[in-house]
């Protein structure tokens, strides 16, 4: 490893030694870089690399609600607005108890990448707040959203920060939060949020874009192998709308996905989650609130394996959709011991670095970053942004086609990028090395800030 790299890494150890997802995401991403930092001594020079693990600026502020009985309840919001380089910060709002500055500061490091691999002109951010909406009241929601917004207009503008939905931030809470800025703005900014409804600005297939282009990814890469998708079974984590964009985008290719998981087990159905019946349940399920995985076993006769993950079931292609850090080498070993190919990230970092080496060590087993695969989700909320500007509404087919245009400059970039530096068909490494390159030069003609 390149010295440089390796001092940074330290660095980042050193200083930041309570936030372990911040730590793994820094040292695999950087990692990559050693043969680029080589052919680059400028970017020494320039410390490129110690600035780019440091976001620009970080907001943490107090959110005081009032819930349904009257009494008050205090939450702690975030917003890391990490890398500004290539345009406005660009990335979502979490809404969970797991919420501290260590997971957003790892997500919008990743978000940084993510953004430049998508070739619009948007830099990284990540936000949210320790506030879970299971189980509350669209009231007690909506009065939440209010004061979290009320703590952080001032720092988002459709010119400066765009903040979009993320785990536990869906339609219903862009809306009270889009409500609120335009009640303290007095203004019509509705570029200022992404994922927005329709009747006020939204995009068409903004819910599903994030697994309709992991599939389009995936066909690329299965082109590369003289592989097709039609008749491929497909193990997938999570049920919420990623994984509901793959389901849907893979049965209309002609592919079915046998798992999906909650956080108590997942279920195993051998005839896909494919109908249209199947897939609107899941779109129910996400809306009860309930996380209930089962209600998907007993509404369809299906086996459900609690406590377990779907890691090792027999399927041509793995595709973790959930949360991070849901793989291990564990898990890793048993999914190259099923006799699979490929492993595609969709949620942010799902896998531990030790399992991911260890799948990239594996001859001829494919491994697709999140941070690529991921990335038709904020590609699509960019292209809201262009709407917005323009005051124009694109239609379904519009929004689809330069969806999978993005999908495919991405594996083609990254492939690229990872056969430059001699590193053959590593779509992790090219990722990381495309998505870098683009960022670090504006960095360099901006001159050092």
């Amino acid at each position: 490893m390149n010295a440089y790299v390796e001092r940074v890494i330290e660095n980042v150890k050193k200083k930041n030694p309570y936030e372990p997802e911040f730590i793994q995401t820094v040292e695999e991403v950087l990692s990559s870089l050693s043969p680029v930092v080589d052919a680059h001594p400028e970017y020494e020079q320039a410390d490129l690399l110690g600035r780019m693990v440091i976001p620009e600026r970080i907001f943490t502020f107090r959110v005081c609600w009032q819930d349904d009985s009257g009494k008050v309840q205090t939450n702690t919001g975030y917003r890391v607005q990490f890398n500004g380089a290539l345009g406005p910060f660009k990335g979502g709002l979490r809404f969970a108890p797991s919420v501290y500055p260590g997971m957003l500061k790892f997500l919008g490091f990743e978000q940084t990448f993510k953004n430049s691999l998508t070739g619009l002109p948007i830099g990284g951010a990540k936000g949210g707040a320790d506030f879970d909406p299971t189980g509350k009241s669209d009231s007690e929601i909506m009065r939440f959203c209010q004061a979290f917004m009320t703590a952080l207009y001032r720092y988002i503008g459709p010119d400066v920060d765009v903040p979009a939905g993320d785990m536990g931030v869906g339609s219903r809470e862009i809306g009270f939060l889009f409500g609120q800025y335009r009640r303290l703005k007095g203004a019509w900014e509705n570029g200022v949020l992404t994922g927005k409804g329709l009747s006020y600005g939204g995009s068409l297939i903004r819910p599903e874009a994030t697994g309709y282009g992991a599939i389009y990814y995936l066909n690329e890469v299965l082109k590369h192998e003289n592989d097709t998708i039609e008749g491929k079974t497909i193990a997938v984590s999570g049920f919420g709308n990623v994984a509901w964009g793959i389901c849907k985008k893979a049965a209309a290719l002609g592919a079915k996905v046998v798992t999906i998981s909650g956080r108590n087990g997942y279920v195993y159905d051998k005839d896909g989650v494919n109908t249209e019946e199947k897939l609107n349940f899941m779109l129910d399920m996400r809306s009860s609130n309930r996380h209930r995985i089962e209600d998907y076993a007993e509404k369809f006769g299906v086996p459900f394996y609690k406590g377990e993950k779907p890691w090792g079931v027999k399927a041509d292609i793995y595709m973790p959709s959930a949360t991070q850090n849901e793989v291990n080498l564990d898990d890793a070993k048993k999914i190259v011991a099923s006799g699979s190919k490929y492993y595609i990230e969709v949620s942010n970092m799902p896998t531990s670095n030790e399992a991911l080496n260890f799948m990239r060590s594996q001859k001829g087993f494919i491994v697709a970053p999140s941070k690529a695969a991921n990335a038709g989700g904020v590609g699509v909320s960019a292209l809201e942004m262009c709407q917005n500007s323009e005051r124009l509404s694109w239609s379904e087919e519009e929004v689809d086609a330069q969806l999978h245009r993005m999908m495919e400059n991405i594996v083609a970039s990254s492939a690229k990028a990872a056969e430059e530096y001699g590193l053959g068909y590593d779509l992790v490494a090219g990722a990381n090395i495309a998505g870098f390159l683009k960022v670090a030069d504006a960095m360099l003609a901006q001159g050092i800030f």
